[in-house]
């Protein structure tokens, strides 16, 4: 069996989910360690706030935006996945996942540096209308 096309974005965005993680963690650590945040004892405080009352803000945008990523793009994964199995994972399907891909990097990015609300929304917003494309074609595929 032949590799979709579209699995390469698939791929590309888990790879990039992967560098946010190392990215929160390359941050979060050495601020964890100026702020002198004992980790044991995070367990048994207050679950409320956690360490967004412990770090600074601009620290915490990564792990946000890692969160994230491990959120709404599983409805971009499971819809490339069934593009892939009925056959629909090239042409303007392959585009559109590309895309979204590149969307959701800017979203990080723009999250994880400057955050700013409006502009993330709107990159958002287009990366959303990316996967109601995605399950439109994937459902007209499957229930035709």
């Amino acid at each position: 069996m032949e590799n979709s096309p579209i699995l390469q974005p698939v791929v590309a965005l888990i790879l990039w989910t992967m560098i946010m993680w190392l990215w929160m963690y390359v941050t979060r650590i050495p601020a964890m360690n100026k702020a002198k945040v004992d980790p044991d004892k995070l367990s048994r405080q207050s679950t409320a706030g956690g360490l967004d009352t412990l770090l600074p803000p601009e620290i915490q945008w990564k792990a946000h935006n890692y969160n994230h990523l491990l959120t709404e793009p599983t409805l971009f994964y499971a819809v490339c996945i069934v593009l892939a199995i009925v056959g629909q994972g090239d042409g303007l399907n392959l585009t559109i996942a590309w895309a979204y891909v590149g969307l959701r990097v800017l979203h990080s990015l723009i999250q994880a540096t400057i955050n700013k609300i409006m502009y993330r929304f709107l990159v958002f917003a287009l990366s959303s209308l990316c996967i109601i494309a995605l399950a439109i074609h994937a459902a007209l595929a499957v229930f035709h």
